[in-house]
């Protein structure tokens, strides 16, 4: 370990397995529990230098908890909108139409929208996080991927 702190190592060997149940618990899927544990020792590592750990069980759990918690409040709170389910759809292609496919899409918009339609449906992140990543407003985001679903559409029709 580097410094002093937590041992953050000695934690995620002895409570990851405690953690990821706990999360599959709330969340009922691997890949998000996983992604969620993740994120719970991250957390702990990075305060590993101001983090008072007398019941280290204890503070987990109420990490993985809380995290998991604020995941399902995210689903929650993402809209599902038409043409979402087709984006995510070419997103999670692996093929060789798939590129194609998004380069017809997203060469009609501009490398800003094609970065927010990244971070929204192949990142996962909400529209929250996308504006602050990208500087702009929700609406403005909302209103850039309203548009890029548009073209969609669009491209459905023809």
């Amino acid at each position: 370990m580097d410094g002093g702190g937590i041992d953050v190592d000695a934690l995620y060997q002895k409570y990851g397995p405690m953690v990821l149940r706990r999360c599959r618990r709330i969340l009922g899927d691997d890949d998000e529990a996983l992604d969620v544990m993740q994120e719970v020792f991250v957390r702990v590592w990075t305060h590993r230098e101001t983090l008072e750990v007398t019941y280290p069980s204890s503070l987990l759990f109420r990490i993985a908890t809380n995290l998991s918690l604020n995941r399902l409040r995210d689903r929650q709170r993402r809209p599902s909108l038409p043409g979402d389910a087709v984006l995510e759809h070419i997103a999670g292609r692996h093929d060789l139409d798939a590129p194609l496919l998004l380069d017809r899409l997203l060469g009609r918009h501009p490398e800003s929208t094609r970065t927010m339609a990244v971070l929204h449906y192949v990142d996962g992140m909400t529209l929250e996080q996308v504006a602050r990543e990208c500087e702009m407003s929700v609406s403005g985001v909302r209103k850039r991927l309203r548009g890029l679903r548009a073209t969609l559409r669009g491209m459905e029709q023809a």
